[in-house]
């Protein structure tokens, strides 16, 4: 079985009240559709990053966050995560200030995770980053996950 790191995004649009927006409203429905239909297909996994992610802001909406992320595996954010996160920042790829996006890349990378399911596209699901983060990898001697949208991901 394939397995899939469900970056914080994913969540937050799976429990997020619908959107007026109509770009929003279609990638939550996506990400519905991706759950709801995909989601056997795969072992699902999260980190304590995205755990620290989905408990920040409105207390109902943590709450729906934490809901969802119980029913998932845990992956460990190890040193081994962490230096590979900090590799990732220094090669100037990904800003200092989204640390935590090149923590979710180190985590699923580390872990030998097949894919990196996401809303980020601008610092995870973007063509021209992903390029550069596999260098990152493979000089760090990590396969780099397929980093992808939900959409990308939905099967025939």
């Amino acid at each position: 079985m394939e397995s899939v790191y469900l970056e914080t995004t994913f969540i937050s649009y799976l429990v997020a009240r619908p959107s007026r927006d109509v770009i929003v409203a279609g990638h939550q429905q996506t990400t519905h559709d991706w759950w709801d239909n995909r989601r056997d297909d795969f072992a699902c996994y999260v980190s304590q990053v995205v755990v620290d992610e989905s408990s920040a802001g409105d207390p109902d909406e943590i709450r729906k966050r934490l809901e969802i992320i119980r029913v998932l595996s845990l992956l460990e954010v190890t040193e081994s995560v962490q230096s590979l996160a900090q590799a990732i920042i220094a090669s100037g790829v990904i800003p200092p200030r989204a640390v935590r996006d090149a923590a979710h890349i180190a985590t699923a990378a580390v872990h030998g995770m097949d894919y990196l399911l996401t809303w980020n596209c601008r610092h995870l699901a973007n063509a021209q980053i992903m390029r550069k983060i596999e260098k990152v990898c493979d000089k760090s001697s990590y396969r780099m996950p397929l980093i992808c949208t939900p959409e990308e991901l939905l099967g025939d």
